[in-house]
């Protein structure tokens, strides 16, 4: 563990750039995160976001610059050690579980680190807990059946669950919405805004493209545009239609409903 001043930051890149065959991925980017805070990270396809959460998970490190995850340094920690205390939920993961294993056990086998059947028993706690994040996210009546049968709401919520069991101080969700219709989508904002809120809950990383996708009790947006840092700071500050025709390249007009956002884009004249 680091000392205390810095472990009020969960993440911080100091002038980090990543390279990849010539091609800057992420390009001089800085950024802060301190404990508590809900971040949305924003902008088009290509810009830069899973590069981010790669870093913040700490399977990419930086070509130049420094990375500092939950108080460690990329490149002088051991991150066996670290990734346990970084929850991630995201459409890589879903693809690496087995499919025949039951809701329930897709969960537990998280507490182990592990993503195949584990033949000790569990402990009882641990199935409690498991038991817990399930019914936080709706899935209560689907312990038993199994991960390949789910539909895709219902696998990104089992998948949240299971970045939960270990009680991670930092949680990745990427794209958590992304292939939801409507209702589905409505239905796993309303609970990620339950977590957000939740003063227990973890610090929070959310990569999406859309803005009605932002849950409330987020707090920060991030705006990444061709590996570059366009905007970052709080939601109700930095998420504005200038800063956001320009992550996009078009015009875009924001507003904000009670605690939802909407963007759309303006009509041909």
């Amino acid at each position: 563990m680091g000392d205390n001043a810095l472990m009020s930051e969960v993440l911080e890149l100091v002038d980090v750039s990543v390279v990849r065959e010539g091609h800057a991925l992420l390009d001089d980017v800085s950024w802060s995160v301190k404990e508590g805070e809900r971040w949305v990270i924003l902008g088009p396809n290509g810009a830069g976001k899973t590069t981010l959460l790669n870093l913040a998970s700490s399977y990419l490190f930086p070509s130049t610059g420094s990375a500092t995850v939950l108080g460690e340094r990329l490149g002088a920690v051991d991150v066996f050690e670290l990734r346990p205390r970084i929850g991630i939920a995201g459409i890589a993961m879903a693809d690496k579980l087995p499919r025949s294993q039951t809701v329930l056990r897709t969960v537990l086998t998280a507490a182990y680190g592990m993503t195949a059947h584990w033949q000790e028993e569990y402990e009882s706690m641990d199935e409690e807990r498991a038991r817990a994040f399930l019914d936080r996210l709706g899935m209560s009546d689907y312990l038993d059946r199994k991960f390949g049968t789910l539909s895709e709401g219902e696998r990104k919520r089992t998948l949240i669950a299971r970045a939960m069991m270990t009680d991670p101080e930092l949680l990745l969700l990427d794209e958590p919405a992304a292939g939801l219709d409507l209702g589905g989508r409505e239905d796993l904002v309303r609970r990620l805004g339950r977590l957000a809120r939740d003063p227990y809950a973890p610090s929070m990383l959310m990569v999406t493209h859309h803005v009605e996708e932002i849950a409330p009790g987020f707090t920060h947006v991030l705006m990444i545009r061709q590996g570059q840092v366009l905007a970052a700071g709080p939601l109700e500050t930095e998420l504005t239609s200038r800063n956001l025709s320009r992550c996009f390249g078009l015009p875009l007009v924001v507003e904000n409903r009670g605690e939802r956002w909407t963007a759309q884009g303006l009509p041909l004249s």
